[in-house]
C-alpha cells in the first residue's frame, strides 16, 4: 500500500543526494545495457527494488512528497514526445492493418480480458478491475524502445510495437482517469464517461498540434548560425513539456495526447536543424527514464505483490501468455508479410512501462487518502506484478525471445567507413538495409558516426571483430577499404568462417581482380566501375543519373516472388497489385531473364525486378515479397 506523507524541510534537504544517485545510476545503467546488448529497463527496475522500501529503503513515497505527479508528468511528457517524434506517417502506413487493430480491437480485448482476470483472480469489485484493465492496455516507448534497440527487427514489426505503444499509452491513460473518476470515485454516469475521453483526447491533440505549430513559426525566424541548434533543442523541449502541462491543466492526462501530437507532427515535417532536436530528444529521454524509471519501481511493495501469491502468477500468466496472443492473432489475421516467428514474437513482447506504473501511484495516493487502503493495496499489487513480470522476463530476454523466433534481419556489413563505404551505406540504408560499418580509424569511425550510421570499432581483418559485429547473421559483407590484400582478407574470412553466401569488395588495382573472382568473390574494379560511369554518362545520360540518384525518390530492385495468391497470374491480371509509379521491368527464371509482356505468368521462385519511384517500389515490394 502507497500512502501520503507530509514534507518536511528535512525531508526536503535529503532529496537533493538522493536525486543525484539516482541519475549517477540510471546512467550507468544505461551504458551497462548497452555494453550487455540488454534492454536498460531491466537494469532500472532492479535498482529502483534495490533502492526503495522493499530494499535498503533509501527511495520512498515520501521522498518526493507532493512534486512526484509534476516530476512522473514532466519525464512522461518527454518519454511520449521522443517517441512519437520517430515514428514516421510513411512507417506507420506500413504497418497501418496490424497497427489500427492492435490500438482498437486489441486495446478492447485486453482491456476487457484484464479486468475479467482481475475480477476473477484478486476478487476486486469491477470499478476497480475496469481500472487495472485500462492501465495495463499501455505498452509504451518507455519499454518498447530499449528492447528494439537490442533486438532489430523489421520495420513492420518496430512500428506495429512502436505504434501501439505511443497510441495505448494515451488512451490507457486518459481511460484510466476517467474510469477512475466515474466509477471508482461515483462521479457520474457512463455516457459522461465516454464524452470525458473522447474531450480529453480531442482536447490534447489540438493543444499538442498548436504546439507544433507555435514551434515551426519559431524555428522558421531568421537565426545566426550558433543560435539555430540551440533554438531547435530548446524548442523541442518546450512542445513536449509545454503541450503537456497546457493540456493537462486543461483535464486531467489530456497532456499525454498533447505531447504525442506535438512529437509525431513535429517528427513528420520538415524544419532547420530537425535532426538535431531528434537527437537531444533521444538524450534527454535516457536521462528522464533512467529516472523515473528507478524512482517509480522502488515505491513497489513487493510485499503486497508477494502476498497475492496464486493469484498474481495467475493473473501474470493470462496477461502473457492468454491475452497477448490472442490480441496478436486477431490484429495480424490475413497480414501476409508477418511470419509466423514474427507474429510469435509480438505476442512475447508487450511489457507495460511508465504510465500504468505513475496512474496506478498516483490512484493509490488518493485512494489511501479518501481512507480505501485496500482498494490502494488491490490497485498498485495488480498493476505492479504485470509490470514486473513482463519488463523482468520480456524485457530481460528480449534478445533471446528474438532469437529463439528469427525475427532480426540479416545484417549487411560493410568493412571500411571511408567515403566509399559510407556512400554505400546510405544506398542500402536507403532501401531499409541493416548495415553496419566496421571501421578502425578514428577520423572515418567519427565521421560514419556524425553521419548517423551505426559502426563497430576494429580491423575488419580480424575474425572476432566480424563476429561481434554480427558477421554470423550476416547475408552480405562488402571489403571497401584502400589495401587490397586487406579486402582479399576480410572476404575469405567472411567466406570460409561465417558462411556468408554474397562477398563483394572494392579492388583498387585491377590486376588483383582475378585473385578475387578466383575465390568467388565478386569484384568491383575501381577504374573500371570509373569508366563505366564515364560511358553512361557520354551515352546514356538520364539513365545514368536517374540510376546514380537512387534513394532519392526512385529505385530498382530485384526481389523473389513470395506471394502464394499472385503464383500462377500473369501480369496483366495483377496489373491492379502493382502501384502507380512502378512497373515490373524484368522476369527472371532460372538462368534466364527477360522483360514481361501481359501475358507472362508468374511463377514460385521467379526473380522480378521493380523499377520506379521509391515509395511505389516499396509498395510493390511488399506485396510479391510479404515476408522481408
Amino acid at each position: 500500500m502507497i500512502s501520503p506523507a507530509p514534507v518536511s524541510a528535512g525531508v526536503a534537504a535529503n532529496t537533493l543526494p538522493v536525486v543525484t544517485g539516482i541519475l549517477i545510476l540510471g546512467i550507468a545503467a544505461q551504458l551497462l545495457a548497452r555494453r550487455l546488448k540488454t534492454p536498460s529497463v531491466l537494469f532500472l527496475i532492479l535498482i529502483g527494488l534495490t533502492l526503495g522500501a522493499s530494499g535498503i529503503g533509501v527511495v520512498t513515497i515520501e521522498t518526493f512528497g507532493a512534486g512526484l505527479r509534476t516530476v512522473v508528468g514532466l519525464s512522461v511528457a518527454i518519454i511520449v514526445f521522443d517517441g512519437a517524434f520517430h515514428l514516421s506517417i510513411e512507417r506507420i502506413r506500413e504497418a497501418s492493418r496490424a497497427t489500427v487493430r492492435l490500438t482498437t480491437i486489441g486495446a478492447s480485448l485486453t482491456f476487457f480480458g484484464t479486468a475479467a482476470a482481475v475480477r476473477l483472480f484478486l476478487n476486486a469489485d469491477w470499478e476497480l478491475s475496469f481500472l487495472v484493465g485500462a492501465l495495463l492496455v499501455a505498452t509504451g516507448p518507455t519499454v518498447i524502445t530499449p528492447i528494439l534497440e537490442v533486438v532489430r527487427v523489421r520495420e513492420h514489426v518496430a512500428t506495429a510495437l512502436e505504434s501501439e505503444g505511443i497510441v495505448n499509452d494515451v488512451t490507457a491513460a486518459i481511460a484510466a482517469v476517467v474510469i477512475f473518476e466515474v466509477f471508482v470515485l461515483g462521479d457520474g454516469t457512463l455516457l459522461e464517461s465516454v464524452t470525458a475521453f473522447v474531450v480529453r483526447l480531442v482536447l490534447g491533440v489540438w493543444v499538442g498540434a498548436l504546439a507544433a505549430a507555435v514551434v515551426y513559426v519559431l524555428l522558421d525566424l531568421e537565426l545566426t548560425p550558433g543560435e539555430a541548434p540551440q533554438a531547435a533543442r530548446f524548442l523541442g523541449l518546450v512542445a513536449a513539456t509545454g503541450s503537456f502541462a497546457v493540456a493537462d491543466l486543461l483535464a486531467a492526462e489530456a497532456g499525454v495526447a498533447a505531447a504525442a501530437s506535438a512529437g509525431i507532427i513535429l517528427g513528420n515535417i520538415s524544419f532547420p536543424h530537425r535532426e538535431t532536436m531528434k537527437q537531444f530528444g533521444r538524450d534527454l529521454t535516457l536521462v528522464v527514464l533512467s529516472f523515473v524509471f528507478i524512482s517509480l519501481a522502488a515505491l513497489i511493495d513487493l510485499a503486497a505483490i508477494v502476498e497475492l501469491g496464486v493469484r498474481g502468477i495467475a493473473l501474470l500468466v493470462v496477461a502473457v501468455l492468454v491475452i497477448r496472443p490472442v490480441v496478436v492473432a486477431v490484429s495480424t489475421i490475413g497480414i501476409e508479410r508477418y511470419t509466423r516467428g514474427e507474429r510469435l514474437f509480438l505476442s512475447a513482447v508487450g511489457p507495460r512501462g511508465i504510465v500504468p506504473a505513475s496512474v496506478a501511484t498516483l490512484f493509490a495516493i488518493e485512494l489511501s487518502s479518501a481512507g480505501n487502503a485496500e482498494a490502494a493495496s488491490t490497485l498498485t499489487a495488480a498493476v505492479f506484478v504485470v509490470i514486473f513480470g513482463t519488463v523482468v522476463v520480456e524485457g530481460g530476454l528480449a534478445r533471446q525471445i528474438g532469437d529463439l523466433f528469427g525475427v532480426t534481419p540479416m545484417r549487411t556489413i560493410i568493412v571500411g567507413g571511408g567515403r566509399i563505404g559510407r556512400a554505400l551505406a546510405e544506398r542500402l540504408e536507403n532501401r531499409g538495409e541493416f548495415v553496419i560499418i566496421v571501421e578502425d580509424d578514428i577520423k572515418n569511425l567519427e565521421r560514419a558516426r556524425e553521419e548517423g550510421f551505426t559502426v563497430h570499432r576494429g580491423n575488419g581483418t580480424n575474425a572476432d571483430v566480424l563476429a561481434a559485429a554480427g558477421a554470423d547473421d550476416a547475408k552480405i559483407v562488402v571489403s571497401a577499404t584502400e589495401n587490397d590484400n586487406d579486402n582479399l582478407l576480410v572476404c575469405q574470412l567472411a567466406q570460409s568462417k561465417f558462411d556468408v553466401r554474397e562477398v563483394f569488395s572494392r579492388v583498387n588495382s585491377p590486376e588483383n581482380v582475378p585473385a578475387f573472382e578466383t575465390v568467388g568473390v565478386t569484384a568491383i574494379d575501381a577504374p573500371m566501375a570509373t569508366a563505366l560511369a564515364i560511358d553512361n554518362e557520354i551515352e546514356r545520360p538520364a539513365l545514368s543519373h536517374w540510376m546514380t540518384e537512387l534513394g532519392d525518390g526512385h529505385d530498382v530492385q530485384e526481389i523473389e516472388v513470395t506471394a502464394s495468391d499472385l503464383v500462377g497470374k500473369s501480369i496483366a491480371e495483377i496489373n491492379a497489385e502493382i502501384p502507380d509509379g512502378c512497373i515490373v521491368a524484368v522476369v527472371g527464371r532460372g538462368q534466364s531473364a527477360h522483360v514481361p509482356s501481359g501475358d507472362t505468368v508468374l511463377e514460385a521462385g521467379d526473380h522480378i525486378t521493380l523499377l520506379g519511384e521509391s515509395k511505389a517500389v516499396k509498395r510493390a515490394i511488399n506485396r510479391f515479397h510479404p515476408h522481408e
